[in-house]
């Protein structure tokens, strides 16, 4: 009798072991275990065991980086909002700047507002940790060419290639796989080739509707003035945060934000 009991036992763990190995894959474990006022001679206590999916999912991800624009892009201006209606979209040109490039940003992030950052490109270059500051904070990147040459619409199409796509690259090498999205000619230096250019290297030409004016340093209160008088012209606000001296950009970028959020204005990119 003893025996034979010894061999119920084994073939109670046996099976056990077949259902705790058939639980692993489904998700639980049926454990076998003697219960002396159970007929049968075992009880079963079911326990919880991660499955493989739901451990993936426990996992932190890190947000994808920017791929670009998934079809063809405009060789149009783009002068409107992604969404439309009562929105601006903020850019920001000539950057980034180590010293003013951080403030902007602290100030976007002050209010959760996302921006175009129109870099360019020996400056991406130069400050790498910026350009994916930018990235990581959740804004966009634009093209700013690689010399600034507001004169760039009069010089050839071999010059106009070189200024433009040097730069997307330049930018690009520092931007852990994210896309530039926008090409902005220096003082609005567009050429017909140089908009079709961008456009077929997925970049949408990105004009403005605002001209802030405030590289010139007009005074915190003459740009704001400035964007409350403009901004019946069109949702794209031109800043800046390089080329020079940005402190007045940066006040008027967080007064402006103030105002524009109590006339009930919301943010966007630009449209693509």
């Amino acid at each position: 009798m003893a025996r034979l009991t010894a061999r119920s036992r084994h073939i109670a763990i046996a099976v056990g072991g077949v259902m705790a190995l058939a639980g692993v894959i489904s998700g639980t474990v049926a454990v076998a275990t003697e219960d002396s006022g159970n007929s049968s001679g075992t009880s079963s206590v079911e326990l919880t065991v991660p499955s493989s999916s739901d451990a993936t999912r426990s996992k932190p991800t890190t947000p994808p980086a920017d791929p670009g624009p998934s079809g063809p892009v405009s060789s149009e201006m783009a002068h409107e909002t992604e969404r439309g209606g009562k929105s601006v979209a903020l850019t920001i040109d000539d950057g980034p700047d180590p010293k003013w490039t951080p403030k902007t940003l602290a100030v976007l992030k002050k209010y959760g507002i996302k921006a175009t950052f129109c870099m360019i490109g020996p400056s991406a270059k130069a400050y790498p940790d910026l350009v994916r500051k930018v990235l990581a904070d959740g804004h966009r990147l634009c093209d700013h060419s690689v010399d600034h040459n507001t004169a760039m619409d009069k010089r050839s199409e071999d010059y106009q290639k070189q200024q433009i796509l040097d730069a997307k690259k330049m930018i690009e090498d520092v931007a852990d796989g994210a896309k530039v999205r926008y090409y902005r000619a220096p003082g609005g230096a567009f050429t017909p080739y140089s908009r079709q250019l961008a456009a077929a290297n997925g970049m949408r030409p990105l004009g403005w509707s605002v001209d802030t004016h405030d590289w010139q340093r007009p005074g915190v209160d003459r740009i704001v003035e400035t964007v409350k008088h403009e901004i019946a012209n069109g949702p794209i606000i031109l800043f800046h945060d390089g080329g020079g001296e940005r402190s007045q950009s940066v006040e008027a970028l967080s007064r402006c934000i103030d105002w524009l959020k109590e006339e009930g204005y919301g943010f966007d990119f630009p449209k693509i």
